[in-house]
């Protein structure tokens, strides 16, 4: 693949053998008004999107920012669809289409339900079991640190996190955090025929505020942290906050477990309407007092860069382990996920021997804190955290780990949350021993005027500080280890995982991973193998 060329987004996953429901049920079930024959028609699935509708399914058509998507409803007919599910407005648009129309009040407020009766997997029918992770930060590594105990424990695991989808065994790159409620449910649907035990889940805000996990009913409900983030999908942290609280309601979850390190979680232990239980940290804890107190407290026990262990100590017993990345947060991301899989039914004996007897938690977390270096030389960890705390809890990390300097290295998103760019770039000067501002997903936004800002924010919060201002990335990682030496470390915060750069609404090929690898070997230093497929091709 050239650097060019943009990458093509992953398919939506489906089930081999859908249900058929007939179209006139369909509609006495939900429809408010209807045009055109129904009876004998049959739907096999649901979709919002007309490039990734097959044959048999039915197309619902919700008004968007710019333009209804009822305006593509010959397209859905051109490919396949038997129905056109909309509201009045849409109605109007698609009628010349000729398809059956169902007409709804609001098409995405009951696409969660509308997914469920159509795959059957509503609250009712016969799913694996369902854990769900929300918060600011740590909830794809909760993801991924469930999904790696259950297959310690020999259970058949399904994962939907920001990085990756996982369907016993099979591994897909993701397209959202959450996808879309007709996409959740038909990958519900392919777990369960693929006899899927639990799914491990990741849950955003945005998620709940928009629909995209209605119909679904979890198990177990995890809440990790909230610090600043998305106040341009939010007026201000209290209806962000607000945005995840009905997670923990019964008609969403069963059970919650609910992390204190954050003044957050205190607040939604109060206002829980499911049974909950706890987990702190002390040592990171905003307060070590309300901590202690938990349920189930963490105790770090040693920290390396290869990773952290710690002990965790509750009403079930005691069990030390490892986890593999930095930082006393990771210990807590990882406490959280064995809490979650208790209260999930799984027992305590069960968890502790698969540990003990791998020598500590075995899961791959995708661009957390990924250490990409070689045993010489400085160590490079590649993040995924774009937020302030994220950046204070993983520059501490490295640091505690680095007996030389520690360089950051990081840039801000285009078109996001622009509030929280002078904190990113305050809690990186301060953590860090040279700093290093560079682009990351520009997106429409000028990348100049924002590499300015974090700039200028760095200075401000710390005039002495030594910072250094490259583009594009390539450039400034190359620079950032020309910096360093033995015994000193990078921390390139923010693209983590991710496989391209959002330039201009185009997804550029890219990988900070590789970079890293080309730049370390370019100086000298050995490098392991790589185990991701990269869109730049090898220089040797």
């Amino acid at each position: 693949m050239s650097i060019e060329q943009q990458p093509s987004l992953p398919p939506v996953l489906r089930p081999a053998n859908p249900p058929r429901r007939q179209l006139s049920e369909l509609a006495s079930r939900f429809a408010r008004d209807t045009r055109g024959e129904l009876q004998g028609v049959a739907v096999s699935g649901i979709t919002l999107a007309t490039a990734d509708l097959r044959a048999g399914e039915a197309f619902v058509a919700i008004r968007g920012v710019n333009r209804h998507g009822a305006e593509f409803s010959a397209a859905a007919a051109e490919k396949g669809a038997v129905a056109i599910i909309t509201d009045d407005d849409g109605a109007a648009i698609a009628e010349s289409v000729g398809l059956p129309i169902l007409i709804v009040d609001d098409p995405r407020a009951i696409l969660g339900d509308l997914s469920a009766w159509v795959y059957g997997t509503g609250a009712d029918d016969p799913l694996p079991l369902l854990f769900a992770t929300t918060g600011t930060n740590g909830k794809t590594s909760v993801s991924h640190l469930l999904a790696g105990i259950l297959d310690q424990i020999d259970v058949v695991t399904g994962l939907s996190s920001t990085a990756e989808r996982h369907i016993a065994g099979e591994v897909i790159v993701s397209r959202l955090t959450t996808p879309e409620a007709s996409e959740f449910h038909a990958l519900l649907a392919l777990m369960r025929e693929r006899e899927v035990e639990a799914v491990a889940v990741e849950v955003s805000a945005q998620a709940l505020s928009r629909h995209r996990v209605d119909g679904i009913h979890f198990d177990v409900a995890g809440f990790t942290n909230l610090s600043h983030d998305h106040l341009d999908d939010y007026a201000d942290m209290e209806e962000y906050f607000e945005a995840k609280l009905p997670l923990f309601r019964p008609d969403r979850s069963k059970r919650g477990v609910i992390c204190l390190d954050s003044p957050s979680g205190a607040i939604v232990v109060e206002r829980a309407e499911i049974p909950v239980v706890t987990v702190g940290t002390p040592l990171i804890a905003a307060d070590p007092k309300i901590a202690a107190k938990a349920d189930w407290v963490v105790t770090i026990d040693d920290e390396r860069a290869a990773g952290t262990t710690f002990t965790l100590a509750g009403p079930a017993g005691t069990l030390t382990t490892t986890v593999p990345v930095i930082g006393p947060h990771m210990a807590a991301n990882a406490a959280l996920a064995i809490v979650m899989l208790l209260e999930g039914g799984y027992a305590w004996e069960r968890i502790v021997t698969a540990l003990e007897r791998d020598g500590g938690i075995r899961a791959y977390l995708p661009g957390r804190t990924q250490l990409v270096s070689g045993e010489r030389g400085p160590a490079v960890f590649v993040d995924f955290g774009h937020s302030p705390d994220a950046f204070e809890k993983t520059l501490a990390a490295v640091r505690r780990v680095t007996p030389g300097r520690v360089v950051m290295l990081f840039g801000a998103d285009g078109d996001r949350d622009a509030s929280k760019r002078f904190d990113m770039a305050r809690t990186a000067v301060q953590g860090s021993d040279i700093l290093v501002v560079t682009d990351h997903h520009p997106r429409f936004e000028d990348p100049e005027s924002i590499r300015a800002t974090l700039v200028a924010g760095a200075r401000k919060a710390r005039p002495d500080a030594e910072i250094h201002e490259y583009s594009p990335p390539e450039t400034a990682i190359v620079a950032a280890v020309e910096l360093v030496g033995d015994g000193d470390a990078i921390l390139w915060a923010g693209p983590g995982h991710q496989d391209y750069r959002d330039i201009r609404g185009v997804r550029t090929p890219y990988s900070a991973r590789e970079l890293a690898r080309r730049a370390l070997r370019a100086a000298g230093w050995p490098v392991p193998d790589s185990r991701w497929p990269v869109p730049y091709p090898d220089e040797d």
